[in-house]
């Protein structure tokens, strides 16, 4: 009898353990990353006019973090926190450093009388302060409603230390208002770094005081509208109207605003390939030396010669400047120099090159490029800065300080790492945010896919490889089809959501179905901020299975866990009278060209109707890789 009582009670507590931390009215407390360890505690903390806010600390940083905190709570709820009141919030930096905590954790008590908040630093307290807000329901009116916040406490810290995101300006530039709106965004997941893709084909962002034709020339294009990669190029004498740059006093106020949320911001200056914005200003640096207009969304064949020439003294000499000005201007050790997809048939061709590679005995345009690299090195060492890059730096002989950003999958980062280099991991079906993350028949253009659930199963530690030489990872935001901010949001969110988790949380709490509870409930809270994001997680996946002869068939599925799908063949639109999937294999009838399909949840109808073809699923299935 009480080896029952004790395998119920055991089974009692792995229930218990497994799920969700609950609040005292039923509902779950929704925190996303997930905290290292939390456990609710009875009632409630309710803000109001009669909370005061109070620290021990001078620190100046802890004290500008306070004010961003009350001027934030403001304007979300519309409550005036005071130094005076019954009720207290408690901020405080440890005078001796709890160890667990590092140098971004923090400690979390929340009470019916007071909130306490402890940290080793700022920065953690800040990290913190989002956990308070995140504690707040998420669909009130500012200035309206009950403000209470559950009582919970929390112990956390991230397990990666580089947690970023990458925004690529020069494809389709942003505004500066419209950078620092994505850098709060970003803040409210705990990210950390913010790597600005500042140059490329397309556009020259950034004032170099030294060069300014620079941005008078290369910061501007032809004006193109439509799916990029398909414009015609530039007319004889067609004004470049199209682009704008950052002024360094623009990068300044850039790099405060994110100072002072705790992001360190990575500049990127992309060479020696996708260099073409700078060959526009300045031809004699490429191989081929002809004058070129800054790309505005064409492919030409031949391709443009978009390649610094390695050869060229005047392009190191060029590279000093800028990197001095970019060294002067960002306090991040690291510059990323950019380093992928360099074309390297015009050096095959340039007998400046043949004669520098046969004067230092390289044996091919791939060490070519890993001699440029090392130049590079030596320039960023000279401004007190190392060099990062993406993971095509290994090719031809990796310089021994240089950090790599593997894009290419996942083996540039283990080959990396396995030499011993720091790396940080942005393989692109996992953390490419420019990706299509639903189907492509209902989503805007783009290419590849990376789903939602991609992004929060992927594991940024290789098996073999040693976690310490792992800096963490990011999302990674390509442009060309991203014109616009409001879009920009639609392809971020809710995929770097997923990934602020992978790079806070421990990996043994990942949990989908819990994971995607916990979304739902931010969903509300991103609705009421009037921040987009996409709920392509709800839409039917079609998986072909059979693609020969007439009999084709399919499977339903979908990544939002517990949803009811509804289909028809005969052209007519599914609801719930139709066919509700049973999860077997679905064969086309006879006759039958099309499967349309929908999702419902609880009766309603919640992801989109997609309509697809015979003719598309077996192209689909015919595609190397299958990427639907």
């Amino acid at each position: 009898m009480a080896s029952i009582y004790h395998a119920i009670l055991s089974l009692i507590t792995i229930v218990l353990f497994s799920l969700p931390a609950w609040a005292t009215d039923g509902d779950p407390i929704h925190l996303i990353p997930e905290p290292v360890h939390m456990e609710a505690q009875s009632g409630t903390f309710v803000l109001d006019d009669q909370v005061n806010l109070a620290t021990d600390s001078n620190d100046p940083a802890l004290r500008k973090s306070l004010n961003w905190f009350t001027e934030t709570v403001k304007s979300v709820t519309g409550v005036t926190i005071g130094r005076t009141g019954s009720k207290e919030i408690h901020i405080n930096l440890n005078k001796t450093a709890d160890s667990q905590l590092g140098n971004e954790g923090y400690r979390l008590a929340v009470a019916p009388g007071s909130i306490s908040l402890t940290a080793n630093t700022a920065a953690g307290a800040f990290y913190g302060m989002q956990t308070i807000l995140q504690l707040l329901p998420p669909a009130l009116t500012a200035g309206t409603g009950d403000w209470q916040i559950p009582a919970v406490n929390i112990t956390d810290y991230p397990r990666f230390g580089w947690r970023g995101l990458m925004l690529d300006v020069s494809r389709h530039f942003f505004t500066k208002d419209e950078v620092k709106r994505f850098i709060d965004e970003m803040v409210r997941y705990k990210y950390n770094t913010f790597h600005w893709h500042l140059t490329d084909d397309n556009g020259w962002r950034i004032e170099i005081k030294a060069l300014p034709e620079l941005t008078q020339k290369g910061a501007y294009r032809v004006k193109r509208t439509g799916r990029w990669g398909t414009f015609q190029p530039a007319l004889a004498n067609e004004e470049a109207t199209d682009g704008g740059f950052y002024t360094q006093e623009d990068i300044k106020e850039i790099i405060q605003y994110a100072s002072d949320r705790y992001i360190t911001i990575l500049p990127e200056i992309d060479v020696p390939g996708h260099s073409l914005s700078l060959i526009s200003t300045y031809p004699e640096l490429s191989s081929t030396q002809k004058p070129y207009s800054v790309n505005a969304g064409w492919r030409n064949q031949p391709q443009d010669d978009n390649v610094l020439d390695p050869s060229n003294e005047a392009v190191y000499q060029k590279l000093d400047i800028i990197f001095g000005e970019i060294a002067e201007l960002f306090p991040n050790p690291y510059i990323h120099i950019g380093g992928d997809e360099a074309y390297k048939t015009y050096w095959a061709m340039n007998p400046n090159c043949q004669e520098l590679m046969k004067r230092e005995g390289l044996k091919n345009v791939e060490e070519l490029q890993s001699y440029f690299i090392k130049r590079l090195v030596k320039i960023l060492h000279s401004k007190g800065k190392k060099l990062i890059g993406w993971d095509e730096i290994l090719e031809g002989g990796l310089a021994p300080e240089a950090t790599v950003m593997s894009w290419r999958g996942m083996s540039g980062g283990i080959e990396a790492a396995k030499m011993n280099h720091h790396v940080v991991m942005t393989p692109w079906d996992y953390v490419y945010l420019d990706l299509y993350q639903g189907d492509p028949l209902v989503e805007p253009d783009t290419y590849g896919m990376c789903r939602l659930i991609d992004s929060y199963q992927y594991e940024p530690v290789p098996e073999g490889v040693d976690e310490a030489l792992i800096l963490g990872g990011q999302g990674n935001v390509w442009s060309e089809s991203i014109p616009t901010f409001r879009h920009l949001e639609y392809m971020i969110w809710p995929r770097a959501i997923a990934l602020s988790e992978v790079y806070w949380s421990p990996k043994a709490k990942k949990n989908w179905e819990d994971f995607f509870q916990r979304l739902e409930w931010e969903f509300k809270r991103l609705d009421a901020q009037d921040i987009n994001y996409a709920k392509s997680a709800y839409d039917v996946i079609f998986n072909p299975t059979n693609i020969r002869g007439q009999g084709v068939s399919v499977t339903l599925a979908t990544e939002a866990p517990g949803l009811d799908i509804y289909y028809t063949f005969d052209h007519t639109i599914p609801d719930l009278h139709a066919r509700k999937y049973d999860g077997s294999n679905l064969t086309f009838p006879v006759g039958a060209s099309q499967l349309n399909a929908i999702t419902y949840r609880d009766g309603k109808p919640i992801g989109r109707q997609i309509n697809i073809s015979k003719e598309e699923l077996v192209k689909r299935g015919n595609a190397q890789p299958h990427v639907y």
